[in-house]
């Protein structure tokens, strides 16, 4: 348990070596910082990822970016994004997951989510960065220019927690693909991210398909929106194509797997003006050799996504309130766990059948 001058943080050191459960100083907010106790912390695949040596990771840090947080005191007056409101210790608030400098180029150009001097929770070395700016600990210092927003009161701690990454990032998806009311949209995909694009796209208005080759997924995925789904590692997964579309392809694909072999088949599976948005090949690959002249004669659009604006977070908050009991946001986390119970949390995380699984620290 957190004590009066020291708080726990889960420390990753090397793929393969188990966390370690570290205390440090607890932590005061110099001005326009924030310090929140963290009520939960989800684990993304993205975490899994690097602690697997998937992708790669400055070590020592403390990961877990989907963080829910309950403000316990300011560094003076600190305003959420986009509003004069002023934040006030007890406030459970949430935040983007990257923080920009609002000046660069990149920042001017709309581009905030991939400022040149980004900083992200969850991803940074505790050399650079301190223990506290990842959500496996009891505490998480917010910087200056974090884009803090306030919870809804109707969304459950597990709710929200994600909306800060796979929800977040689901809203920048469909943004980038263009309006999805009365298209035929295929997702590559039925990890939460998936569904929850899914779900947004059949709120939306859209038909929806989801690719997904484990049986389990696809059945979950029926609750989310789809309207139908299919094993895309199976011979006739063009004939459901071709059925599902009255063989005239996709409007919009959206490629969440980050399987190498769902980026041809997306592209084959468009029909003429579709859009590919890309979002889940977010790791080392083999290059991707695509014929320029299908592209130009069928007119297609091709888009990256990678991470999401601050906007997009306001509104993943927007669409979780407005829909959380038509889809089953709040079935997502399979187990509750506190930090000094990491070990089992992961191994539980590590299942196919575990959309998210969340640390509460005081648990």
């Amino acid at each position: 348990m957190t004590t009066a001058s020291n708080a726990r943080a889960l420390v990753f050191n090397a793929p393969g070596d188990p966390l370690r459960l570290e205390s440090h100083p607890y932590p005061v907010p110099e001005a326009g910082e924030v310090l929140v106790r963290v009520r939960c912390c989800t684990v993304c695949g993205s975490d899994l990822h690097s602690m697997a040596a998937k992708r790669p990771v400055e070590t020592p840090t403390v990961l877990g970016h989907e963080i829910l947080g309950e403000v316990i005191a300011t560094g003076g007056v600190v305003r959420f994004w986009g509003s004069d409101h002023p934040i006030v210790v007890g406030d459970r608030v949430t935040w983007s997951v990257s923080v920009s400098c609002g000046t660069c180029r990149l920042c001017e150009r709309g581009l905030p989510q991939k400022c040149d001097a980004l900083f992200k929770y969850g991803h940074a070395p505790m050399l650079t960065a301190g223990p506290f700016s990842g959500g496996l600990a009891d505490v998480c210092l917010l910087r200056p220019r974090t884009a803090i927003l306030p919870v809804p009161e109707r969304l459950s701690d597990e709710v929200a927690a994600p909306a800060n990454c796979a929800t977040a990032t689901a809203v920048a998806a469909l943004r980038a693909a263009g309006d999805v009311a009365s298209r035929n949209v295929l997702v590559q995909g039925a990890g939460l991210l998936g569904l929850t694009a899914a779900a947004m796209a059949t709120h939306a208005g859209a038909r929806v398909l989801v690719a997904e080759p484990d049986p389990g997924r696809r059945a979950t995925a029926q609750h989310w929106g789809a309207a139908a789904t299919a094993d895309p590692t199976q011979p006739d997964f063009d004939d459901h194509v071709r059925a599902f579309t009255d063989a005239r392809g996709f409007d919009i694909a959206l490629e969440v797997s980050g399987a190498p072999a769902a980026l041809a088949q997306g592209l084959a599976s468009l029909g003429i003006g579709g859009a590919f948005v890309l979002v889940g090949a977010v790791l080392p690959s083999a290059p991707w050799p695509i014929d320029p002249e299908h592209i130009v004669r069928r007119l297609l659009r091709i888009q990256g996504v990678h991470n999401y604006a601050p906007l997009d977070l306001r509104d993943a908050l927007r669409f979780l309130e407005e829909a959380q009991e038509r889809y089953p946001f709040s079935e997502a986390v399979v187990s509750r766990h506190g930090l000094e119970d990491h070990e089992p949390a992961l191994e539980r995380a590590r299942q196919s059948d575990a959309l998210r699984v969340a640390f509460v620290p005081e648990a």
